[in-house]
């Protein structure tokens, strides 16, 4: 566990490499980026060896996560040498119907060293060397990492091929961080160099640091990625259409990594009909017929068993593979909305459009939201209904798998997320760590090169300039 003298001896460093991380060109920031990717790459037989032997998760999925990793860290790397994250904004002075103008530019700059708390679903892909570090680094930022304890040795081995590379690029020490331990992650967020946090794991532990990070003297940003139900509603036309592949797949996303994804469908809702018995008896052959999968920790499993226990609704299915639960949209409430982290899901029976609507009323804010249509099937209402209680709405799909793009959102309303306007996946998750600051008047000599008249080629950026916009300046 790492001491208190530890937690500020890396917060006090990370302080000092604030200035180095946000001078540094973007070009060379883009180039550290890509070999910290590199170093992965490199490592990758250690690093998924480690992970699997802590989680149990198997190597052709560790080996996935690895590649995503490797890959999100390049994307960063081609976002930063766009330079259009930057919003840069010129007014230049002169007169309007106001009266007249200063000259104004605006960028947004870095926000300073900032506390990423690993998860423990994704060792790779959102712990030590995973998106919120991608990010952060990506926007300029010092990172300190708190390691989630389900796989310490796979975070310090990440950990170490990312500092490689940070070294090879000459960065100071203070650039990145570790830290183990849960005091150590309430004295990180806590210390006045930690400029923003971001967490990926339970509501319970989410509202201890948000409230830790909003009670500071100087409250900071918190960005919390918390519990998910990701409701999936079926047609009662998609039911009638294909019923037995929609038994197949729903399964499928449920029991993917024994339920652990953050994505999982934890409510069906099916229609009160034969089609919809069909999908019904489709996912409960299917929960019958896989074998139990081990699951992150034993903690986890009890956690699991214990959640499942407490839910007030009929148990369809209690198998090795997964328990499966079964309700009438007329006996639904909204403790029965809770997350329940594992291979579980909640089937909701409902005899109409009304009936559905009413129930959805009960649900809580997701990541995800998905619909399931029947051909030519007109549900813009539906669609809608879905989109206020989601940041990401599917069709015809499966929620679990979340792509890393420029347009992907993977957020949404609480408890999903802290605050519904941000993402932790996809390039505009470093907007998170980022500020905007507007210079008045300012001499060119004190601008960013961004905002100078003429920037250098290695400047040049999308701009708008006097409200027009310029892909390239």
């Amino acid at each position: 566990m790492s001491s208190t003298s530890e937690v500020d001896g890396l917060a006090g460093v990370a302080a000092a490499a604030a200035r180095w991380a946000e001078d540094l060109p973007r070009a060379r920031r883009a180039d550290l980026l890509e070999a910290m990717a590199a170093e992965l790459d490199a490592d990758a037989d250690a690093i998924v060896a480690d992970a699997d032997r802590e989680t149990s998760l198997g190597e052709p999925r560790l080996r996935g996560e690895l590649n995503r990793t490797a890959y999100q860290l390049r994307l960063f790397a081609e976002a930063v040498r766009d330079g259009g994250y930057l919003e840069a904004t010129i007014d230049h002075a002169g007169d309007t119907p106001m009266g007249p103008r200063p000259d104004l530019r605006r960028l947004l700059v870095p926000l300073g060293p900032v506390a990423v708390f690993g998860a423990s679903n994704f060792p790779l892909a959102f712990s030590v060397p995973g998106g919120d570090t991608a990010a952060a680094l990506a926007a300029g930022c010092p990172v300190v990492i708190k390691a989630h304890p389900a796989h310490p040795d796979t975070s310090r081995r990440c950990f170490d091929a990312l500092v490689r590379a940070a070294e090879t690029a000459g960065a100071p020490d203070g650039l990145l961080g570790l830290v183990f331990g849960q005091q150590a992650g309430v004295e990180l967020i806590t210390h006045p160099a930690i400029k923003a946090a971001a967490f990926t794991g339970s509501p319970a532990g989410g509202r201890a640091l948000g409230a830790l990070a909003a009670n500071r003297p100087e409250p900071i940003p918190f960005y919390g990625e918390l519990g998910s139900i990701n409701p999936v509603v079926v047609t009662g036309s998609a039911a009638a259409e294909r019923a037995a592949e929609l038994g197949r797949g729903l399964a499928g996303s449920v029991l993917l990594g024994a339920g652990q994804f953050c994505t999982k469908p934890g409510l069906v809702f099916l229609p009160d009909s034969e089609a919809g018995q069909r999908i019904a008896d489709g996912i409960a052959a299917e929960f019958l017929a896989r074998p139990q999968q081990p699951m992150l920790t034993p903690g986890i499993r009890e956690a699991f068993e214990r959640r499942a226990d407490e839910l007030t609704v009929p148990e369809l299915v209690r198998a090795p593979g997964g328990r499966l639960f079964s309700v009438s949209a007329g006996e639904f409430t909204e403790r029965m909305a809770d997350e329940c982290f594992g291979p579980s899901t909640v089937l909701v029976r409902y005899r109409d459009e009304a009936d559905l609507r009413a129930t959805l009323a009960k649900v809580p804010g997701s990541l995800t939201a998905t619909l399931h249509t029947g051909q030519s099937e007109e549900v813009g209402e539906l669609a809608r209904e879905l989109r206020e209680r989601a940041g990401r709405v599917l069709f015809n799909g499966y929620p679990t798998g979340v792509a890393v793009s420029w347009a992907q959102h993977h957020g949404g309303p609480w408890p999903s997320t802290t605050s519904a306007l941000h993402t932790s996946v996809g390039m505009t998750a470093l907007r998170r760590f980022l500020r905007p600051v507007t210079w008045q008047d300012a001499p060119e000599a004190v601008l960013p090169e961004e905002l100078h008249e003429v920037p250098a080629d290695g400047a040049r950026v999308p701009r708008r300039v006097d409200g027009r916009w310029q892909p390239r300046h």
